[in-house]
Order: C-alpha cells, then structure tokens, then sequence
C-alpha cells in the first residue's frame, strides 16, 4: 500500500500567470543549441564541426574523462555554429534544423528481455543516458556505478510548475517502458513520488515497477532531492540517480520506436507574455518564435526554468536541457522611494512584513528587483522553516563559504542541491546568492572530497 509523506515546512510563492492547460501553437524554431555547460562534471570532446550534417541522435561531443558518455543532436540539419567563450570553452553547439526530423535507427527493444548490458549500451550510444542524474552533486549518473535507488517525482510544486499528466498525456505506455529499462539498471526500487491531489486521479499510479508515495505540502515537496531525504536518505558513499517524467519518455521511446525523440511540452507562463499555456517542441529549442511576438513590452526578465532556480536568457536564448518551462516576469530596475518605509505593491512574502499573509490563496504580480543589498549574514531562524529535511541550512552555508569539508559532510552537504535551498535565497533578510554558495560548495566537496 502506498505510503504518505506530510511535509509542514516550505511556501508557495503563488504568481499571477501560470500557464493553463492547453496546448498552444507557434511555428517551430529552425535553430536549436546543446550546451555543454548544462551537464555539470564534464569536459566536451567535439566530434563534429562546423558545416557537419547531423541526423537526430547522431553525436556531437563525449566527455574526455568518459568517452562512453555520448551527447547527440536533438534534430537533423547542419551545425552551423560552434560558440566558444573565455579559454575557448564550448558554450553551445547549435544545429539549423532541415525540418524533416530524420532519426538515427538505434533499433527497439523491449527492456523486459534485454540485459543490464545491452540496456546501458543503447542507452550511453543514443544520448539519453545525460538525462539521468545523481546525487549527490545533481551531475551525470556515472554508469560504472550501481545506484541504490532511482527516483521520479510525478508533480511540480515550483512556481509555475508544469502539470505532469498532462505532459505525459498518451504516452503512458513510454513511461512504463522507461521504468522497466530503470529497473534494470538498479538492484534497488524504483521511486515515485506522486502529491496527495492526484490520488485516485492520476495516470501515473497505473504503473507497475515503481513504490509509490504520495506527499502533501507545500513547495518545496515537489522537489526530488526532498523526497528522497524522506524515502531514502543518501548517506556518504552511496548514489541515487534522478530523472523527470518526460525526460523519461525520451527513453521509452528510445525502446519502443527505436529513436533519439527529445520532444516535449514546455509551459509559457508569466504575468508579462500575452499568450500562456503549453507548447510542444524538441530539447534545446531556440525560444524567439514563443516569445519574442508574445511579450506585453520589453522591459521583462526571460527565464529558462522557473523563477527560483532558472537561467537568465534573451529572447534569441536556448531552452536549458533540463528546464521544462520558459518563465516572463518585469524587470525590476526602477527605484522605490522611501520603499522600505512606505506602503508598496503587493507582493508575497513569507514574512509578516507585508499584508500577504491575510490572504494566503491570493497571487501576486512580480518584478525582479532585490528590494535592498547584500547585507551582513545574521541568524534569522527563518531558512529552517522552508527546508523540510533535517539539515541546518544556515550554518551548512556558513561551511560552504568556509571551505569547511568536514562540517558541510556533518551538516548534511550530500542530500541538496541548489532546488532545495532556493527558497532560502528568497527569503533572505541578507539578500545573499545562496544558491551559488551552495555550488561553490558542492563543487569543493566534490574535487577534494
């Protein structure tokens, strides 16, 4: 029987402009980017150059260290840029699709009959082993490593977070090939984590080969990394990997079609766009055709990913390989006068400091503006309350900034990543970038450790 996880910690930062169930159409992108620097611990080796002819699934680069780890193109077409940044460093591959779609031939299998071996192998040959992640570190799953669990989270709690039936959609059958695939991979279970408002109503239950729990509360219990603290918890020395529902279905369809098919929904979603919703593109999109027409003005942030945890882009930028959303908020760049001490705009605040509180169901319009410095980094108490783990947040940070090996290893180092602190950074007194703070650190423990 399935179990329920109650999580009391965390906050919902409620925006005005989620995206609405409903698929939108817009002329698909002709241009599409990889980008090396989204695969955190490798080092790229190109395979192609400029002017080269690619199918979809045909590969680009390998990792130096791992020549196993193959990263393919998501479309067919000619790579027509190779941009370079300090130190010649591979920023981004991009590839000008022909429109045709043509696929590399991989061969379909069914996972059930098939070997951990051949699995693996068609698995790192095609390209879809980089959707699989590990913790600690949230890098590339090592596949001379057996993890001791795998993990999907089957619901979003993250502002404007994507509905995960609704991107399954029809393609259940996908899902379920991708799960029997994973279990292969793993002598341990295969975890789902469903919300508590799906139960009884979701698709995602029919499937077979997964434990399922269902989790009730707020963000961040959406967030992989936190139901694995309260499932499974990592200790020093073992590794878990992670992957998304639809980053799945790239592999099932891997084994039933016998294709590289990165397609999928991403939401448009924000108070700044004038047409929200779902569209239905390929991984690595160029986002000009979804939201340079769709913008209320230009005075705006783009963010692939949410708001909390995305990347800053412009409006020639690329779809992130892991950001399943394109998110459009005001630019917060204009002054407020006496703003620390006269009313101001409503906005959320997990503080009393504002009149949010009274209404906690209402949503609020946005801008990026800091409201204030980097300050001095006091004890607040108030980190704790959104972190639904047993870590200790602040003093984790104060070891990251340390460089303080043996302490961010007592305070907990190897269970988060930088989704499951973000709200920390938004309710900062001390206005610091404590998702950064806990990079550097991950990335210290990580080579030294």
């Amino acid at each position: 029987m399935a179990k329920t996880i109650r999580l009391k910690k965390g906050y919902d930062i409620k925006l005005v402009g989620e995206a609405p169930k409903f698929k939108l159409t817009f002329d698909q992108p002709r241009l599409y980017a990889i980008k090396p620097k989204d695969f955190y611990g490798i080092t790229p080796r190109l395979l192609v150059e400029q002017g080269s002819e690619v199918k979809a699934g045909d590969p680009l680069f390998h990792d130096k260290a791992n020549e196993q780890l193959m990263f393919t193109s998501p479309v067919s077409g000619e790579v027509v840029e190779i941009v370079r940044g300090a130190r010649r460093v591979i920023e981004e591959i991009r590839i000008l699709s022909d429109s045709k779609f043509e696929f590399k031939n991989f061969g379909t299998a069914n996972p059930s009959d098939s070997t951990t071996e051949s699995i693996q192998s068609k698995m790192l040959e095609s390209g879809v082993w980089p959707l699989l992640r590990q913790r600690p570190f949230n890098k590339l799953a090592n596949p001379a490593l057996e993890p001791k669990a795998i993990f999907i989270s089957g619901f979003d709690t993250a502002p404007f977070g994507l509905d995960v039936d609704f991107v399954v959609g029809d393609e259940i059958d996908n899902l379920q090939t991708a799960i029997d695939a994973l279990a292969k991979l793993s002598n341990g279970k295969v975890y789902l984590s469903l919300s508590t408002t799906q139960k009884g109503n979701s698709k995602l239950e029919k499937l077979k080969g997964v434990e399922i729990y269902y989790v009730e509360g707020v963000h961040p219990a959406g967030n992989v990394g936190v139901q694995i603290h309260h499932i499974n918890p990592i200790n020093k020395g073992e590794v878990v990997w992670t992957i998304s529902p639809q980053d799945a279905l790239v592999i099932g369809r891997l084994f039933n079609k016998g294709i590289y098919d990165t397609n999928r929904f991403i939401g448009l979603a924000g108070s700044e766009l004038n047409k929200r919703g779902y569209v239905q593109t390929v991984l690595g999109a160029q986002i000009s055709n979804f939201v340079g027409p769709n913008l209320k003005n230009n005075h705006v942030r783009i963010i692939s990913g949410n708001p909390l945890t995305g990347e800053k882009i412009n409006k020639e930028g690329f779809l992130g390989t892991y950001h399943q959303s394109i998110s459009v908020i005001e630019e917060g760049t204009e002054p407020e006068l006496f703003g620390w001490l006269l009313p101001s705009y409503p906005r959320p605040s997990f503080s009393r400091t504002f009149p949010s509180f009274i209404f906690p169901q209402a949503k609020y319009k946005v801008n990026t503006n800091m409201h204030g410095e980097e300050r001095a980094f006091v004890v607040t108490g108030e980190y704790e309350k959104v972190v639904p783990m047993d870590v200790l947040p602040m003093q984790l940070f104060k070891a990251c900034l340390a460089n303080d090996i043996d302490n961010m290893e007592a305070l907990g180092i190897y269970e988060v990543v930088e989704e499951d602190i973000a709200l920390c950074e938004f309710i900062c007194t001390s206005k610091l970038p404590l998702q950064e703070i806990l990079r550097e650190g991950l990335n210290f423990v990580d080579k030294e450790a």
